[in-house]
């Protein structure tokens, strides 16, 4: 009997975690983050169910460059989403070969959300450079991607990139945190978006989705 209470608690916030999203009062413009590991996607669907923009993922590292990103780049544009385009850091890559990448893969396009960085601990990459390394090579790949797309880069670091590199302190550029739903403290580290959930399940995409937001 014991065990069968358990396992519906579980169920239960189980599906309340899928379906959950922030107030749109407190946080008015909603999105996802997409890449070829989310599948095909139903844009039109996807934007009627209230997403209103898509972070679309380009490139990871110094090779990978993603398979669906022009696709999804047009889809979303035609849905009417708004949308920019996103480079996974690797701490295995040079900042030119990363930089490269995205380049090869983005479009100059005046229209585009500026353009994020995603700072993480890659797996399968354990090189570990000091903070004064790390630090040289993004401001160099922050370079290169910002006079190619003639708009200032969002970091959206981990807390645990963050705190064995310090991005937030060495690196004025404004920052994106991810903390499923509970924000993160902006006494602490000013933000500006918020992946507020990676378990969201939504119309459009099957699986779950990174439900990013803003707030007012």
């Amino acid at each position: 009997m014991v065990f069968a209470i358990l396992g519906l608690l579980v169920l239960g916030a189980w599906l309340y975690a899928r379906d959950w999203a922030p107030s749109r009062d407190e946080f008015p413009t909603q999105g996802v983050s997409i890449s070829s590991d989310n599948g095909p996607i139903e844009w039109g669907t996807l934007a009627a169910q209230g997403a209103d923009f898509a972070y679309i993922r380009a490139a990871s590292g110094g090779r990978f460059r993603d398979p669906a990103f022009e696709a999804n780049w047009a889809a979303a544009r035609a849905a009417g989403m708004r949308y920019g385009a996103s480079l996974d850091f690797s701490l295995c890559a040079k900042a030119s070969d990363q930089a490269t990448g995205f380049m090869t893969m983005v479009p100059r396009d005046n229209a585009a959300l500026p353009p994020v960085i995603r700072l993480g601990f890659e797996p399968g990459c354990h090189a570990r450079p000091g903070q004064d390394a790390v630090l040289s090579e993004l401001n160099t790949l922050i370079n290169l991607i910002e006079s190619h797309s003639g708009t200032p880069v969002v970091l959206n670091v981990s807390d645990d990139f963050d705190a064995q590199y310090g991005i937030a302190s060495g690196i004025n550029r404004t920052l994106w945190l991810d903390r499923n739903f509970f924000p993160p403290d902006s006494g602490k580290r000013k933000w500006v978006m918020w992946t507020a959930s990676d378990m969201r399940h939504i119309d459009g995409i099957d699986g779950p989705v990174k439900w990013d937001v803003m707030p007012r």
